[in-house]
């Protein structure tokens, strides 16, 4: 039966290969991305054959106490996770436990992860290449910790099984995993500058997880390579009993799973609760307003479109560290103005097919022009004046704010304005209602691109006068013009606002059913 789950598992994997051109491509570059990481690690591994024992032991136990913790955290964030072979799906099969958790365990080495992690593990053999006991200590410690990596990756998937059948947990964490990437630059360099910084820690550091479940597998040939044979018996001990553990817990939670799979049906809901529909005013453009901000808080494709809005400060703050000076901070205000008005360029292509209930219920264009881009205000203007008007009580230049809040405001309802207009006339390539936020799906991408960039170029064309006015007080130190632009920023916004709604309006009514079939072509 465990070779029969292997061999399940790696025809699961090789027919992955024969899926269509552009996801062999994508696993072609996933492939190569692994290979280089690992080809970077092994190097590095074998290099550090050569430094001084306290280095070594640093690095391995460190590094191999990240694994672990990457293997535990990954499957909580990436709803792509490998479910090959979900527990749910032998609930019906008769498997003896001990089979089962034997098999799933060793089919948790065939892919990319299992792989890239047993070959870099194995490779810290070379790094304590310096005795016999050493190097066996370094096997005996790679085969615990990646066991250990492996079997709590299971015991964390078994235990989340219900979560993970929850569509709510999958869009969550699929933006949740997005943050890193966002912050990866501030994350990296913090990092960098703290190890710069603390050279003398670090080793503590490795000293004290070595005696923990992290770090004790990982540390074995270190300390035989130091002659500490009495520390490395009890760190033995301390993987062994973790991996033990780990099994019996894994034991429990799947006898669980197997006996009370995850249920994924929806649940009785009692109606008589119009939500956002009986705050909002019982008109068109309410109606409208009210089914945008509907989803703009339960579709995540909407909220993985503004995951960068919050963490701009953090970036921003990140720069200004670097560079000594808060200055760089007053830009929160127009670049959050853009990315929050830009935002319903696309609106109508995420309606997709539901589009339709626009046309069957004859609204007109003007109430759904407008009813969206009220929708997206009703959040975007209080963060747009926060991140306007915030960075000055670290600055303290306060002459600067009425023309900054100016020029934002000014983009904001511009923004808002042409982007009602652009999502009547064109529809982009989005992904599909219930995919995974950044899941793109095929189409025409030149459309798209050439949509979005000249969208934008017309946008930068528009605020030319607030750009303008920042300018001549940049030149002249004038705060009056800061206030002329608050003026100007304000009702100029205001004025192609409306114009925008208007004109957008028309286009939707005079083509709404093309639209309609653009969009059913995007399935």
């Amino acid at each position: 039966m465990v070779a029969h789950l292997l061999s399940l598992k790696w025809r699961l994997l090789r027919n992955g290969f024969r899926r269509s051109p552009g996801q062999l491509v994508g696993i072609a570059i996933g492939g190569l991305y692994a290979l280089g990481v690992v080809a970077t690690l092994v190097v590095t591994l074998v290099a550090l054959r050569w430094a001084d024992a306290e280095t070594a032991h640093t690095a391995v136990v460190l590094g191999g106490a990240a694994a672990i913790l990457a293997w535990a955290i990954v499957p909580l964030m990436a709803s792509a996770a490998d479910m090959t072979l979900d527990p749910s799906r032998f609930t019906t099969s008769a498997i003896p436990m001990r089979q089962l958790l034997t098999g799933l365990a060793l089919a948790g080495f065939i892919g990319l992860p299992g792989l890239s992690t047993t070959i870099v593990a194995l490779f810290t053999a070379a790094t304590w290449w310096r005795n016999v006991p050493a190097v066996l200590g370094a096997l005996l410690g790679a085969v615990l910790g990646v066991l250990s990596c492996v079997v709590l990756s299971k015991v964390i998937t078994t235990a989340t099984a219900s979560l993970a059948a929850s569509r709510r947990f999958k869009d969550v964490s699929s933006i949740v995993v997005f943050v890193p990437l966002v912050l990866m630059g501030p994350i990296v360099a913090g990092v960098f500058r703290g190890m710069s910084g603390s050279t003398g820690y670090l080793p503590e550091l490795a000293r004290t997880v070595s005696w923990t479940p992290l770090g004790a597998s990982w540390s074995l040939g270190g300390d035989l390579a130091s002659g500490e044979v009495a520390a490395a018996s009890l760190k033995a001990l301390i993987a062994l009993a973790t991996l033990l553990v780990l099994f019996a817990a894994w034991n429990a939670l799947l006898k669980r799973a197997l006996v009370t799979p995850p249920y994924s049906g929806g649940s009785r809901k009692r109606g008589g609760k119009l939500g956002l529909f009986g705050l909002l005013p019982a008109t068109p453009t309410g109606a409208v307003a009210a089914r945008s901000l509907s989803y703009w808080i339960r579709d995540p494709r909407y909220a993985a479109s503004l995951i960068v809005v919050p963490l701009l400060p953090v970036i921003f703050l990140f720069q200004s560290g670097q560079s000594g000076s808060y200055s760089m901070l007053v830009i929160l205000g127009p670049i959050s103005a853009f990315v929050l008005a830009w935002s319903i360029a696309a609106d109508v292509s995420y309606d997709n097919t539901a589009f339709a209930l626009h046309l069957a219920t004859g609204v007109r264009g003007i109430h759904d022009r407008l009813g969206r881009a009220l929708a997206c205000l009703a959040f975007a203007l209080p963060v747009v004046l926060i991140f306007a008007v915030g960075p000055f009580f670290l600055t303290g230049e306060w002459g600067w704010l009425p023309g900054l809040l100016g020029l934002s405001l000014g983009v904001l309802f511009t923004g808002l304005g042409l982007a009602s207009v652009v999502s009547a006339r064109y529809t982009s390539t989005v992904p599909l209602p219930g995919d995974s936020p950044f899941k793109k799906p095929p189409g025409n991408v030149a459309q798209t691109l050439a949509v979005q960039f000249g969208g934008m170029a017309v946008l930068f064309l528009l605020v030319l006068p607030e750009l303008a006015l920042v300018i001549v007080q940049s030149v002249t130190g004038d705060p009056l013009w800061g206030w002329i632009n608050l003026a100007i920023g304000t009702v100029l916004g205001v004025a192609l606002f409306v114009s925008g709604v208007r004109i957008g309006g028309r286009w939707l009514d005079r083509r709404g059913p093309e639209l309609f079939a653009q969009l059913s072509v995007n399935r």
